[in-house]
């Protein structure tokens, strides 16, 4: 037994908390991760892991050795491509996750764009609004919007701003009239997306509102159809909806209480030694994604 087999095994159990993920994001099968941790148990003469039939936890001295052997593989792989691409070119895989709407709209042509003169690179795209666990589910890069990183795992590099409009049709806000204040929106009927809260700006402190109506879907292009319609208010970043403010199709409302712009981040997992395919990619994005 090598010295380093079992290692991506065991380190990708972890991260998965299951033998089946691990060997999805490894690219083998469930039997042979399961053979290497067991062999690397039986090299160590220590349980790493508890195994149930619903969930694999780390033991006390499976987490110690975890975090020695994350440091191992980081160490690694900074090795690699120290000289595989000591030439500063982007090759190799990447794997990108982004939301949805954002990510086709914006992000993906951006991406097609980046590969055009860098031919050496292949990527992988995951367009979802789940929160993906980066380092877990081994991505190389996420494009987010927020306003906060918590996982000190990860580094985040502000790419640009967007906006939030509460808006309506003028045929909604002929029948129920425009709200005046925050606390009138509890009257209006409200379009509700992912976000179960609407957030604004009140004096100077940040408030939210729990919106309610009879409408509700996951699509930001479906609650922006609803809103054209006259079916209510919704509050949806600013390329939803830049087309119809300019055009009259939709009004926006309660301007003097939009929040702050929120961030839009390229987030990568901390790494010492940053690799050309991932830094020339953030380095792209952010001298594009602002002037869209």
């Amino acid at each position: 037994m090598g010295s380093w087999d079992g290692i991506d095994s065991f380190i990708a159990v972890c991260e998965t908390e299951s033998f089946s993920a691990a060997a999805t994001r490894l690219g083998v099968s469930t039997s042979h991760v399961s053979r290497e941790v067991a062999r690397l148990e039986d090299r160590l003469q220590v349980r790493l892991l508890y195994r149930t039939t619903r969930r694999v936890s780390v033991t006390d001295a499976g987490r110690t050795f975890l975090e020695r052997c994350r440091r191992l593989v980081e160490e690694r792989e900074e090795a690699f491509a120290t000289v595989s691409e000591s030439d500063g070119a982007a090759r190799g895989h990447l794997r990108l996750t982004c939301s949805i709407a954002y990510g086709e709209r914006f992000i993906v042509p951006l991406v097609n764009r980046f590969l055009l003169t860098h031919p050496q690179l292949s990527v992988t795209i995951d367009l979802t609004n789940r929160l993906t666990d980066l380092v877990g589910e081994g991505f190389d890069l996420a494009v987010r919007t927020g306003t906060s990183l918590d996982d000190s795992r990860l580094i985040a590099v502000r790419l640009a701003s967007r906006r939030r409009y509460l808006c309506a049709a003028p045929a909604y806000l002929e029948r129920h009239g425009p709200p005046g204040s925050l606390d009138d929106l509890a009257r209006h009927q409200c379009l509700m997306g992912t976000a179960d809260l609407w957030h604004f700006e009140d004096q100077g402190r940040q408030v939210s509102f729990r919106p309610g109506g009879s409408w509700r879907c996951n699509s930001g292009f479906a609650v922006l159809d609803a809103a054209r319609q006259g079916l209510g208010l919704c509050q949806l970043p600013d390329f939803y909806v830049e087309t119809e403010l300019a055009t009259g199709t939709l009004v926006s409302l309660l301007d003097h209480h939009r929040p702050p712009d929120e961030g839009i981040w390229a987030v990568y997992p901390h790494r010492r030694h940053l690799s050309p395919k991932v830094s020339l990619l953030v380095e792209y994005l952010k001298s594009h994604v602002g002037r869209l």
